[in-house]
């Protein structure tokens, strides 16, 4: 039996043995990491070290980051009407979230009740920075305070939003602006300053490390949301709750190595395209969504005419091959994208997301492409 093939990083990287040699270590060994002694001063020193790792992979401050189970763990957090901003109590009278976010920005957070306004997006998928304008407006106009939520690169396109300029839209109404970069650390260059964002949301198995861990790095030291775990002082008092030292710990090793993959890009983005040129040319009726905007050189999300999502996605993993359609994290629905209706492909039976990693090859892309190209190949036929 041929080996499998697997081309779905957007959904989870395969943990990589640096993150694995981390946690192991760190399995083995007793103590917690608010006890005073040796054993508990081990753990300590190993989350200092990965606090310091997963900073330096955005270029912020160690003393910025706080440790969380995961990127929607970290989204519950931020997503609060309730901040401080050193002693002074803040209050955000509204959310607006861009209409491509992942389900955990989707859902609101804790602003359920409260107003949750969405920013539409054009026919690339990129935030229409008109109708940004006109929301932080019409918030102004009344009085009202806008909490922002915006995705640095989409999980199912692969496309880019350009932070900064929206950072300063936000900014200039007397917003606080929240980048998701679960899907872009570790696959583009980022620096949390350069952005403008007020924090950033990260998934350690985005990139190779354990699941179930993910963090928020803040770029000032002074906001605060209301916690939403209450209890002992962990994470400086942002999250209660003792640390899971042997995850931090591999996610640490996963930022170290992704500072890595980063500069690798060219030889990703080498394979995409000619996957992508390859299946233009052998098939009709092919729409590589987000392909007029800056995505994600790992990424490629497209639908054929005449070709249900399911039913390729189906075809695929009996011929050895691990892909997605849409988002990995919508209870394992297979079906119309969110993010294609929010971008005008309302009539699209879905689409397959394509992500490659570090290690894929040529060889992967000729067996994906044999099974979704060959006549009476099982890959969404029938």
């Amino acid at each position: 039996m041929a080996q499998r093939v697997y081309l779905d990083f957007n959904a989870s990287a395969p943990l990589i043995s640096d993150a694995r040699a981390a946690m192991l270590a760190l399995l083995d060994l007793p103590g917690n990491a608010s006890s005073v002694h040796r054993e508990g001063n081990a753990q300590k020193r190993a989350i200092a070290d990965a606090r310091r790792a997963v900073a330096g992979l955005v270029k912020g401050k160690p003393g910025n980051v706080v440790f969380t189970s995961g990127a929607t763990e970290a989204a519950a957090m931020l997503l609060t009407p309730e901040w401080t901003v050193g002693r002074a109590p803040i209050a955000f009278d509204t959310l607006l979230a861009g209409a491509t976010e992942h389900p955990c920005i989707a859902a609101g957070g804790r602003f359920q009740g409260h107003g949750l306004a969405v920013v539409p997006v054009d026919h690339r998928g990129l935030i229409r920075q008109d109708a940004l304008d006109a929301l932080l407006a019409q918030g102004a106009a009344t009085g009202r305070r806008p909490l922002v939520a915006i995705q640095i690169a989409n999980n199912e396109t692969g496309v880019i939003q350009d932070i900064a300029p929206i950072a300063g839209r936000v900014h200039a109404a007397g917003g606080f602006l929240i980048a998701d970069a679960s899907q872009a650390a570790g696959r583009i260059p980022l620096d949390v300053e350069a952005l403008g964002a007020d924090a950033l949301i990260l998934s350690a198995h985005k990139m190779g490390g354990p699941k179930g861990a993910g963090a928020i790095v803040f770029a000032g030291e002074i906001m605060r949301p209301r916690p939403l775990l209450n209890g002992g002082g962990q994470e400086q008092g942002f999250r209660a709750g003792t640390e899971n030292a042997p995850a931090i710990a591999g996610f640490g090793a996963a930022a170290r190595a992704a500072l890595d993959t980063v500069q690798h890009r060219n030889s990703i983005r080498a394979l995409r395209d000619s996957f992508e040129q390859a299946l233009l040319n052998a098939m009709p009726g092919v729409t590589i969504h987000g392909a007029d905007a800056a995505r994600l050189d790992n990424t490629s999300f497209f639908s054929i005419v005449g070709r249900k999502a399911e039913t390729l996605m189906i075809g695929l993993d009996l011929a050895g091959i691990a892909v997605s359609s849409g988002s990995a994290c919508s209870s394992g629905k297979v079906g119309r994208s969110a993010v294609l209706e929010a971008m005008g492909w309302a009539a699209a039976e879905g689409a397959i997301r394509v992500s490659f990693g570090p290690h894929n090859t040529h060889s992967d892309v000729d067996r994906l492409l044999a099974a979704l190209t060959t006549p009476g190949a099982r890959a969404g036929n029938g």
